[in-house]
């Protein structure tokens, strides 16, 4: 199940789509192969194809203020954000630390007695400390109570993370916990659907937007960059996200 969640969308992903694209065309011996491969990797590396796909995973460009999100049982913050590094006990952050803030300011703001983390972690991270311990450690040294940390057990994708999570809160079936759950709104489609799944009734607080809907039209946004495709292979990762949890849940698959 893991590998086909993360390896077989490289096969579509703008890269390895273009990369097939040409090498089949130098193999068959055919240039229109070649020139769509070529085209494919230029334009989803544009700026005007990568912010058009990121806000279509995002949605309205708007982060809610804590004091205006309801109240909750708990708050879970999906992970994702710290690389571990030697000579950085804690790690360090990546772009999208604005999870562990907002699940912090939320929580200082009493919208939940629980502040959750998730032990994520992949199977081939041998001698990698589950990310949700080196948050919770991040939490405490801003005076976040020790008993107001929960931990799942270790997870190694959304679906797990939203099972864990359950385990842990205890979710009961007819009565749904609710939680406020915290993850870059690009990520968010997804990770509320698996948490819906898993019993819970879900609260987003999307952060970490990566398109402002603000950025002008310049004869730059045309011209492909490293940064723009990779946004737009995270879109397009997200969208195959959206079509492989649905086929699972309607086949009944796990």
């Amino acid at each position: 199940m893991l590998i086909l969640n993360k390896i077989l969308p490289l096969f579509v992903l703008p890269v390895g789509f273009s990369l097939l694209c040409i090498f089949s065309g130098l193999f068959l011996r055919k240039k229109g192969f070649i020139v769509l491969g070529a085209m494919v990797l230029w334009f989803l590396g544009t700026p005007l194809a990568s912010d058009f796909l990121m806000s279509q995973v995002e949605g309205k460009p708007q982060r809610m203020l804590p004091e205006s999100v309801r109240s909750a049982d708990a708050i879970v913050v999906l992970g994702g954000m710290i690389d571990q590094i030697e000579g950085a006990p804690l790690g360090e952050w990546d772009d999208t630390v604005d999870r562990f803030e907002g699940g912090v300011n939320l929580f200082k703001a009493g919208k939940a007695p629980v502040l959750l983390f998730t032990r994520g972690v992949l199977p081939w991270q041998k001698n990698v400390v589950p990310e949700g311990e080196l948050l919770a450690a991040r939490a405490r040294n801003l005076a976040i109570p020790e008993d107001a940390i929960f931990l799942t057990e270790k997870a190694t994708n959304t679906a797990d993370e939203a099972k864990a999570t359950g385990k842990l809160l205890g979710v009961i079936k007819g009565k749904p916990r609710k939680i406020i759950l915290v993850t870059s709104a690009f990520h968010m489609r997804r990770a509320k659907m698996q948490f819906e799944k898993a019993g819970f009734e879900v609260e987003p607080y999307r952060v970490d937007y990566r398109v402002s809907g603000k950025d002008q039209l310049t004869v730059l946004s045309f011209f492909p960059s490293a940064v723009a495709l990779k946004q737009s292979e995270t879109a397009l990762r997200e969208m195959i996200g959206w079509v492989f949890y649905k086929l699972l849940h309607k086949t009944n698959f796990s």
